[in-house]
């Protein structure tokens, strides 16, 4: 492979080495495997330069840093890699390579990007300013200056040289190509072109007469009849068909009749009659209708809840029933006064709120007016404000227009300065560099001596360690007397007041026990004692349940009773005929009496025109009669009264009589 391809190879591998995610041994390895069928010489090429490129990486970034800041705009940084190569031959190789092969890499690469590196490379200011001061960042300065600053400014003469021959290759490859003579091309002749020849009149074709044709006949677009005919026919032979075919279904044969006949079909009516009355599908297999009137005789379980809830609904109903007498002893107040307190307090609540209502109305009214001054004072305070803003903002204008020309004023001053600064900046900057060479150099001792002070401090503090080991150590070797004798009646020695030997405790404990189980036996005795109040408690609220209860039923029967012979007594009267008759009778009697009372009515009107003397004339007859239908209706209710009494008094001997037997 020649230089050119090495070098490029050097610059793919660089460009697929990741820093962070691999490691430079083991890529190398991958790399020299891949590049076994190259030859031996151009592998350790390849592996030297590129584990080179790598490890130098910070000492190279920074020189192609800085050559890209002065003439990165003319350059791509797709070659950063390509010049990282080169300033690692030139730095590192240049001495083993010489300056003959090192010729050849770099006129196999690109002549002008190569120019422009080792120019800026191989510049003595660039050296010895910026990239000795950035190394010397990195490493030490004497290193710095040592081992490359000094071998790299020894070939700066030579590599004049070389510069020299890549400028005349540029300046021949820019000069103008000499442009190809051109062959001279034959052309024809420029001869007369002969003229068209006009084309000759188109002929006259003759028009033959048209000949007499017939017109055509009507026929020709008239639909023909035989469609209609046809469909005539259908429909004819299709009514002919339906007609043969109902006389064919009405007179049918006597043999092939299917209808039966009269007698059959009454003897068929009788069988189904007979077979379906001897079926018994709506019979009810029932064990009789259930009893009305159920006595429940099965005893209820009342647990301790309920028993005393019970217990205690009717203490408490018993409770209210003697308050309630006790009230009506004593007397009930009148509700009226009451009343009429509630009512003068309602007028008066009524008062008092619409004279608030006034008041509140009053109070918005006021409200509404000092908002309105309010606001008017705000416009007026507001007003002032902005009067003071604008001038406010006019007297900082002012300042700031000043300020602005102080500034002004002072940056014309500092040009001049620095203008007049730029005059000295070599002598400056040669002053500035013995500085940090004094200062590097200063560093470097103090860091000395803090190495040495700090390894001082290390064998000390090691030396103390051992000491401390060996003193702990040696208490560890010394036997310990584990034996403790112990007798119960002592104690602690603490000096506390609370203290106690083993056997006082012991006996504390035995009392405390004895003390635990007297107070077990008395719970235990007092929720025995209690448990027995309690079930004699349930057993009275029992018997007052029960008693309650068997009063209940009583009570129930006997209105039961009185309900059912009420009933018996409201039948026998009224299916009594005599009843039924002075009914009639009195509603007979009413009836006349209402029409009586109508015709009085029409009379008194008609009385507003006769004298006073008829009036009353009429009256005491009308009082009479009045008097007289009273009578008679007082007489017919009591007969009715005395018919119910004898029907009571048959109907209760009855009774008695049946309940004797």
């Amino acid at each position: 492979m020649n230089y050119k391809e090495l070098v490029n190879e050097v610059t793919r591998l660089l460009d697929e080495f990741q820093e962070d995610k691999q490691c430079i041994d083991s890529f190398t390895e991958d790399t020299a495997k891949d590049l076994k069928n190259l030859s031996a010489s151009d592998q350790k090429f390849i592996i030297d330069t590129l584990y080179g490129c790598i490890m130098h990486k910070k000492l190279l970034d920074v020189v192609v840093n800085i050559f890209y800041n002065h003439h990165g705009k003319k350059l791509f940084r797709v070659d950063r890699n390509l010049f990282i190569v080169v300033c690692y031959l030139a730095t590192f190789c240049l001495d083993d390579l010489g300056l003959e092969h090192f010729s050849r890499i770099i006129k196999s690469l690109d002549i002008s990007k190569m120019h422009k590196f080792l120019s800026f490379f191989f510049n003595i200011s660039n050296l010895t300013t910026h990239i000795q001061r950035e190394w010397s960042h990195i490493y030490d300065a004497a290193v710095v200056d040592n081992n490359w600053i000094t071998p790299l400014l020894r070939w700066c003469n030579e590599m004049e040289v070389l510069l020299d021959q890549l400028a005349q290759k540029m300046g021949r490859g820019n000069l103008p190509k000499k442009s190809p003579r051109k062959n001279t091309k034959p052309r024809e002749f420029d001869l007369t072109q002969p003229k068209a020849r006009p084309l000759p009149a188109p002929e006259v074709i003759p028009q033959q007469d048209k000949p007499k044709t017939k017109p055509v006949p009507t026929t020709t677009h008239r639909t023909p009849k035989e469609p209609e005919i046809l469909d005539d026919m259908k429909q004819r032979n299709r009514q002919k068909a339906l007609q043969i075919l109902n006389e064919a279904n009405s007179q049918q044969f006597r043999c092939a009749n299917p209808q039966k006949s009269e007698k059959t079909q009454n003897v068929i009516s009788q069988i189904l009659q007979s077979h379906d009355a001897g079926l018994q599908f709506d019979n009810l297999y029932t064990s009789g209708s259930p009893a009305t009137q159920k006595i429940n005789s099965l005893p209820v379980r009342l647990n301790t809840t309920a028993i005393l809830r019970e217990g205690a609904l009717y203490n408490r109903q018993l409770e209210e029933e003697l308050q309630r007498l006790e009230r009506l002893s004593q007397g009930a107040s009148e509700p009226s006064t009451f009343l009429q307190w509630q009512k003068e307090m309602k007028e008066k609540d009524l008062q008092e709120e619409l004279a608030e209502l006034e008041r509140r109305r009053l109070e918005g009214r006021i409200s509404h007016e000092e908002a309105v001054l309010a606001r008017e004072r705000v416009l007026e305070r507001n007003h002032h404000k902005a009067q003071q803003t604008k001038e406010e903002t006019a007297e900082l204008m002012r300042k700031y227009a000043e300020k602005r020309l102080r500034e002004e004023k002072e940056m014309r001053e500092l040009v001049q300065q620095v203008a007049d600064g730029h005059k000295n900046s070599k002598a400056a900057k040669a002053k500035l560099q013995e500085i940090k060479q004094r200062i590097v150099k200063e560093v470097s001792e103090h860091s000395r001596e803090l190495l040495s002070q700090a390894l001082e401090e290390a064998q000390a503090e090691l030396s103390r360690k051992m000491e401390l080991i060996r003193q702990i150590r040696a208490f560890e070797s010394v036997p310990l007397v584990r034996q403790k004798f112990v007798n119960d009646t002592e104690t602690g020695g603490h000096d506390l007041l609370c203290e106690m030997s083993l056997a006082e405790l012991r006996e504390r404990l035995a009392r405390l026990r004895e003390f635990e189980q007297c107070e077990l036996e008395d719970r235990r005795q007092r929720i025995f004692q209690e448990k027995q109040l309690k079930e004699q408690l349930l057993l009275e609220q029992l018997d007052n349940i029960s008693l309650r209860r068997t009063l209940a039923e009583q009570a129930a029967l006997r209105s039961q009773e009185e309900k059912r012979m009420r009933n018996e007594l409201r039948e026998a009267v009224s299916r009594d005929e005599r009843v039924l008759t002075l009914q009639k009778t009195l509603e007979q009697k009413r009836q006349e009496r209402q029409k009586r009372k109508t015709e009085k009515n029409s009379m008194k009107r008609n009385e507003q025109v006769l004298p006073l003397t008829l009036k009353s004339t009429l009256n005491k007859k009308q009082v009479l009669e009045e008097q007289h239908w009273q009578e008679l209706e007082r007489n017919l209710e009591q007969q009715i009264y005395g018919t119910v009494q004898q029907s009571s008094k048959k109907n209760g001997a009855g009774q008695n009589h049946r309940l004797f037997f």
